[in-house]
């Protein structure tokens, strides 16, 4: 018998979380649909190691209960999230201060969601109110974050500033953020008269974390869209642990669909070139691995700079008072950036009878990390680590995207007709962008094969928003 002419419609380099959720989308359409993952496993980055009964997340990513594609993703109805106690702990001059609690802002799909996790999460026990200094939650108003300090009295600005400054942002379209004038984030905080206090003490830690920059190296454009997801809703972790995410996009994917062990070699608009199993003729070829292995497959595409990150995981039977937030160095007292006893917020990530905390370091780690940041816990939680037992310290130098001005959110994913890209580093470097950018590359491939419309502007999934 002759061999068809070709023997898919798609094929789809790469199972992480941006070509799995676009396989999804293809496959909805009717699309025939491969796709040849080089691991032995799906979820790339997104990964999660197992030790003694503990789920230990390799890059310590956060989600957001505003980030759409969450919801509008086929394939993720199933996950669960569990949200972070509202707002962030932030440890300075030795002493606990909440700040930040968010409105529950965000479309109502997202929040219904998330309502499973929010009603049957454990409520965390709130530090001593002698720690706590409460900022109430804020109210939207018509501006956006980062465009300077409203009136009022120098004497007690810090806190209603920070708390009308989180509510304006909420309430500011995405597409006037990105219309701004472009600088670094640390170059806007300093230009934009906000109050050194509202900088050091909450957003420099605060951002440092959502964008794993401690710098503020990151575009201010994706700055203010980072504190605009915060904002607007809740940081969270998928329940189970971060491999869940793409572990589920697979499962639900037709049977047949996902081929761990394979790796491409070469690609053109009607083949892909595997090691294992030779040509593989299509359609259409979507390259969705991570920004340095597309470019071997994709030579003249950009290779953007990475951030280091280091996460240092450590169990105890006595866990700290900081209950289910996320706790922030805002003294810059050592090389931990942000903190949580995560057992607090998804207790399937622990046996029973023991805490998990797990601990990031950005940028390069100490040379003895994992006494350093020992050392550096114990002053963040005021308490003694010194019978604390580290799990696993696990450091990845190209963890996240670096999004330097000038970033361009919504980088092409259609190079030529039959050849298209994918992943955080066409987007913005969270799951969001990762997730927008299989959205935009399906519509795109849909679109030259004929087996869909265009990708529609008006679409609630394809707006500017998604890319927060």
């Amino acid at each position: 018998m002759l061999e068809p002419a070709y023997q898919a419609d798609v094929v789809v380099v790469g199972a992480g979380v941006a070509g799995l959720a676009a396989a999804h989308r293809l496959t909805s359409a009717g699309v025939t649909t491969a796709v040849l993952e080089a691991a032995p496993y799906v979820g790339g980055r997104m990964s999660t190691e197992k030790v003694d009964g503990f789920r230990l997340d390799r890059i310590g990513q956060m989600l957001n209960t505003s980030y759409p594609q969450l919801a509008l993703s086929p394939g993720l109805d199933a996950l669960v999230l569990r949200p972070f106690a509202p707002g962030v702990l932030l440890h300075s001059d030795g002493r606990h201060h909440r700040a930040g609690a968010p409105a529950h802002g965000g479309s109502a799909r997202s929040a219904l969601h998330v309502v499973r996790a929010l009603a049957s999460a454990p409520r965390p026990p709130v530090p001593r109110p002698s720690a706590l200094a409460r900022v109430s939650v804020p109210r939207p108003s018509a501006a956006p974050l980062l465009d300077g300090p409203p009136p009022g009295r120098r004497g007690i600005g810090a806190p209603l500033r920070l708390r009308a400054a989180l509510g304006r942002i909420a309430a500011t379209p995405v597409e006037r953020l990105l219309s701004r004038p472009e600088l670094t984030a640390r170059q806007a905080l300093a230009a934009r008269g906000l109050p050194a206090r509202t900088v050091d003490g909450f957003l420099r830690p605060l951002l440092a974390a959502l964008l794993c920059d401690p710098d503020l190296t990151t575009s201010s454009r994706c700055a203010d869209l980072a504190l605009h997801s915060f904002a607007s809703g809740r940081l969270c972790l998928p329940e189970g642990g971060a491999e869940v995410l793409p572990e589920l996009l697979a499962r639900t994917l037709p049977p047949g669909t996902v081929h761990t062990g394979v790796r491409a070699t070469s690609v053109s608009t009607t083949s892909v070139t595997t090691a294992e199993h030779g040509e593989i003729r299509c359609r259409a070829v979507l390259v969705a691995t991570d920004a340095r292995a597309a470019a071997e497959l994709l030579p003249g595409l950009r290779v953007p700079d990475f951030h280091p990150v280091t996460v240092v995981h450590h169990t105890t039977a006595e866990p700290p008072e900081a209950g289910g937030y996320l706790l922030l160095d805002a003294d810059r007292g050592g090389p931990v950036a942000h903190t949580s006893v995560v057992s607090r917020v998804d207790p399937s990530r622990a046996p029973a009878g023991r805490a998990l905390v797990s601990s990031t370091v950005l940028g390069m780690p100490p040379a003895d990390v994992e006494t350093a940041v020992r050392r550096h816990l114990s002053r963040l939680y005021g308490t003694s680590t010194a019978r604390w037992e580290t799990l696993a310290v696990h450091r990845t130098d190209e963890a996240v995207p670096a999004m330097r001005p000038p970033h361009d959110p919504r980088r092409p994913v259609r190079l030529l007709a039959g050849l298209y890209v994918c992943g955080d580093h066409r987007d913005t470097s969270t799951v969001q962008g990762a997730l927008h950018s299989a959205h935009r590359a399906a519509a795109a491939i849909l679109g030259d094969l004929g087996a869909g419309r265009p990708m529609d502007r008006a679409d609630p999934a394809t707006a500017p928003r998604a890319a927060a």
